[in-house]
């Protein structure tokens, strides 16, 4: 064999010698994909999971959670309730129409009067109490158009604001707020357990009947960092849910446990307020085409979020 074909093999052999190490040093040197916890994902918009009372993820978790950035350019808001006729309109004289008629959650989340932009939402959860004519007790504002009942002024609501995404943000009082661009989607609530970032424990409050025995939850909570928590637990879910002494149904001293993991654990700040939505027969809770709780009594509002 020639010289010249000798140091030809010679340099094929050295090659495939290196190639393997080579390529595991390319694949070592190739960055990995790392998930950003996220409160401190700028990009953060919305997620759901599942956890229990301690707040800590887990697949056959009890509390049905959502969390979103409310100043997410991906996501924008709207309030429907039940009405008999579409949303929005207006009489032969130019009154607001409010003709209400009983409609459960399923019925609030789909059809025309869910739409925003010709969309249905990716995500809805059960707000206001009900009256014996089917209307909504509490202060409910969609897009600016305001649905409310006798107690509007008396009991607080959750809501997100009007304006640019990056103007967006959560509030819960009680009452219209004192800017215009703050009364834009509200749903009306009652129970609020969080004010300022100091925690109630409301059972006194609700009665013995919602405190103990009605314990199926509806829940919005707001960080300090101004992102919102929407949580139900219902152990009659449409989902997966195993039992225990640290996942069950929750009584009011114990939704602060749920609250602060859930805000600890995906780096959401600490809880500044929180409020209670209808409970016993009207919880409801859907995200992403799948309904994961839904009871059967009428629900006063819902409040829907859309991606863009």
């Amino acid at each position: 064999m020639s010289k010249k074909n000798l140091l030809l093999l010679f340099m094929a052999i050295a090659a495939l010698t290196l190639l393997p190490g080579c390529q595991k040093i390319a694949a070592n040197s190739v960055p990995k994909a790392s998930k950003i916890c996220p409160g401190k994902n700028p990009k953060f918009s919305i997620d759901f999971f599942k956890t229990n009372n301690q707040g800590q993820k887990n697949s056959k978790g009890i509390n049905h959670v959502i969390i979103f950035n409310p100043k997410s350019p991906e996501l924008d808001f709207k309030v429907n309730l039940g009405l008999s006729h579409k949303l929005y309109a207006k009489d032969t004289q130019g009154k607001l129409r409010k003709e209400y008629v009983p409609k459960q959650f399923r019925e609030l989340i789909v059809g025309d009067n869910a739409k925003l932009n010709g969309q249905l939402p990716i995500a809805a959860i059960n707000a206001d109490y009900i009256d014996t004519a089917d209307k909504p007790q509490g202060l409910n504002i969609s897009r600016g158009v305001e649905y409310s009942g006798e107690f509007k002024n008396k009991r607080s609501s959750f809501g997100i604001s009007g304006g640019s995404p990056t103007q967006r943000q959560a509030t819960i009082q009680a009452g219209r707020r004192n800017s215009n661009v703050l009364n834009y989607n509200l749903v009306g609530g009652n129970g609020r357990f969080y004010r300022q970032g100091k925690f109630k424990d409301i059972c006194q409050d609700l009665g013995e009947f919602a405190c103990k025995s009605a314990t199926n939850r509806s829940m919005a909570a707001i960080t300090n960092q101004g992102y919102v928590i929407l949580l139900v637990n219902d152990a009659k879910a449409n989902s997966d849910i195993e039992l225990s002494q640290n996942n069950q149904e929750l009584l009011p001293d114990t939704f602060d446990n749920v609250l602060q993991g859930i805000a600890k654990n995906n780096c959401l700040g600490k809880i500044q307020e929180g409020i209670l939505f209808d409970g016993g027969m009207s919880p409801g809770l859907y995200y992403n085409q799948k309904i994961y709780v839904e009871n059967y009594g009428p629900i006063g509002s819902v409040f829907l979020i859309y991606k863009k």
